[in-house]
């Protein structure tokens, strides 16, 4: 499984991360073939290598022709879709890169006051942005990313100028779409994450932790637009990938940790079991269950590595209504298991590969790309996970 870390100490900006990217080794005359797919014509990319700190990092800037200023009045929501839908990028990055923005929109709108078909996106709209967004995401596809995670987030302080005037540090676009994860100030005056670098790690739903176990492949360094005496000014990319079994199964022991619960909202078990994930529980279940006297109850059952069991427990603690929780040590046997990339006659997904040695289990397509041929194409998801289970089968006896 291939993993990206964004380490913002110093922030995260869309132009930081296209830099991150290019130092990590994204060929960038690929990145500006890509990125030419899309029909905006008034910019150019140019990347150049800086220093901030004493560290080499890499520059990456939108370059703006005159006429990117005639749309500083915006672009609407039906503008960003008829400039995407027309573009020849991957139909997966179309699809991403119109989440992100369509999420941009409804924070505008909100923050605005506005109706969600009436709102400009000002500088969030301008060809700076649509760059940005759209060359992460083919970074991403390029380095064949399966799971991204944040460290805490620094977003500066003081004041910004804005098309709405001055507003302070961070910006409200910045503090929405950013709910939920751990944020700092250093106290430097300076905007160091904005609104498109916010949107990059919430809308791709970046997971916060620190650097995950990997081994390490690339590090990039994107370099923001000042040079800062107080601390290097750039933002730190990790590309690796998680360490895996052998190419056979493998026993292990984990701890399940269970506890019944007959007296909680069952609503607030959704809120639960997404906090037990994102700690690095390794499954969370749910089960009806029958107590004494008759009372309907259900069991909370995570299966965790032994020496996340303090941490899970205070999550369930913390989260539910339950005053005791059970944790005992089982042994599992796994399957070797790995994610490919692989091109389709409906386009790019991902698929999942069970095996032991030479011999396969189970392949299975990744549910989100699924859904977004799906969408792409029009057909009932039962049937395109049929079409493409069977092609992808023929695909992989035929090697």
């Amino acid at each position: 499984m291939r993993v990206v870390y964004f380490d913002c100490f110093s922030g995260i900006s869309g132009d930081m991360c296209l830099g991150a990217f290019v130092d990590a080794g994204m060929d960038m005359e690929l990145l500006v073939s890509e990125l030419k797919k899309i029909p905006l014509d008034e910019y150019k990319l140019e990347a150049k290598k800086v220093i901030r700190g004493g560290i080499s990092a890499t520059k990456v800037d939108v370059l703006l022709q005159e006429t990117e200023y005639s749309y500083r009045k915006g672009r609407k929501w039906r503008d960003i879709v008829r400039i995407v839908e027309s573009s020849k990028l991957e139909e997966t990055i179309k699809i991403r890169g119109l989440e992100l923005f369509k999420r941009l929109f409804e924070v505008e709108a909100k923050i605005h006051g506005m109706p969600f078909e009436d709102t400009h996106l000002h500088e969030l709209a301008a060809t700076d942005c649509i760059v940005d967004i759209f060359g992460t995401l083919i970074a991403l596809h390029f380095f064949q990313a399966d799971t991204l995670y944040t460290s805490e987030i620094n977003l500066g302080s003081g004041v910004v100028n804005t098309s709405h005037g001055t507003l302070p540090v961070p910006a409200p676009a910045t503090l929405e779409l950013l709910q939920g994860y751990p944020l700092y100030s250093s106290g430097l005056p300076f905007e160091l994450t904005t609104p498109t670098g916010a949107l990059i790690i919430s809308g791709l739903n970046a997971l916060y932790s620190s650097l995950p176990s990997i081994i390490v492949e690339k590090v990039g360094y994107g370099a923001g637009q000042r040079d800062i005496a107080e601390m290097p000014n750039f933002l730190r990319v990790i590309i690796g990938r998680k360490k895996e079994k052998l190419e056979h199964s493998t026993c292990d022991v984990v701890t399940v940790i269970e506890t019944n619960i007959d007296d909680m909202n069952p609503q607030f078990f959704e809120n639960t079991i997404e906090r037990l994930f994102d700690a690095g529980a390794l499954d969370v279940t749910l089960e009806n269950i029958i107590m004494k006297k008759g009372r309907p109850a259900l069991r909370l059952s995570v299966i965790a590595k032994p020496e996340d069991v303090d941490m899970l427990s205070d999550i369930i603690f913390e989260n539910t209504s339950t005053i005791g929780i059970r944790f005992f040590p089982v042994k599992r046997k796994l399957l070797f298991r790995e994610v490919k990339t692989v091109q389709t006659s409906y386009g790019i997904l991902r698929i999942k590969i069970s095996k032991k040695e030479d011999k396969i289990f189970n392949i299975t397509p990744e549910y989100d790309d699924l859904k977004a041929l799906a969408v792409k194409t029009g057909m009932p998801l039962k049937r395109i996970f049929e079409a493409i289970s069977k092609e992808i089968q023929q695909k992989l006896h035929c090697q």
